[in-house]
């Protein structure tokens, strides 16, 4: 299972220092034009620590707003933040992208199968973490990523999914030793 441990880096140019880093930590604005909401994720620069408004809602009346959107908001939900962070409407809306690195783990969670000729792995994501097959795999099996492009090369490790390029779906694979 692929789990997050943190919120990405948000990649964004800085407009005070030029640095293209941002930190979300969960907290949120939430501003009232009368009957008119706006709700953004604020996130700080990774180098001077200036403050970047993301637009989560841009002038949405206000009973159209779920109410236990707008209370996660009001409380500075971390976990409404990571949700938002993975949303591609979100992400486009604000001209964003994400940065992983770090930002996951394996929870590889069972026994090691070095005796078996034929090893079945099926890989699941808590998150939608874009990670690349190869370094998942590498890192899952305690191998070096040229060991398993090796491998790959050699016919024995196989997949119906694609191991080249980034995942952030559940895929399955199969090594023979």
């Amino acid at each position: 299972m692929v789990v997050p441990t943190c919120l990405p880096l948000i990649v964004r140019r800085c407009h005070a220092c030029s640095s293209e880093r941002f930190r979300a930590h969960g907290k949120f604005r939430v501003n009232a034009h009368h009957k008119l909401l706006d709700v953004w994720l604020l996130a700080l620069c990774a180098g001077c620590g200036d403050t970047a408004k993301l637009t989560v809602l841009e002038r949405v009346h206000v009973r159209a707003v779920p109410p236990r959107l707008l209370d996660r908001a009001h409380a500075n939900d971390p976990g409404l933040a990571a949700e938002l962070l993975q949303d591609p409407g979100v992400r486009r809306r604000n001209s964003v992208a994400l940065d992983w690195s770090g930002a996951w783990r394996l929870d590889a969670g069972g026994p090691d199968h070095r005796d078996v000729e034929v090893l079945e792995v099926s890989v699941h994501f808590a998150a939608r973490v874009p990670v690349r097959p190869v370094r998942l795999i590498a890192e899952g099996l305690g191998l070096s990523r040229a060991e398993v492009e090796r491998l790959i090369g050699e016919g024995k490790l196989v997949s119906a999914h694609r191991l080249t390029g980034r995942v952030s779906a559940g895929f399955s694979f199969m090594l023979k030793l």
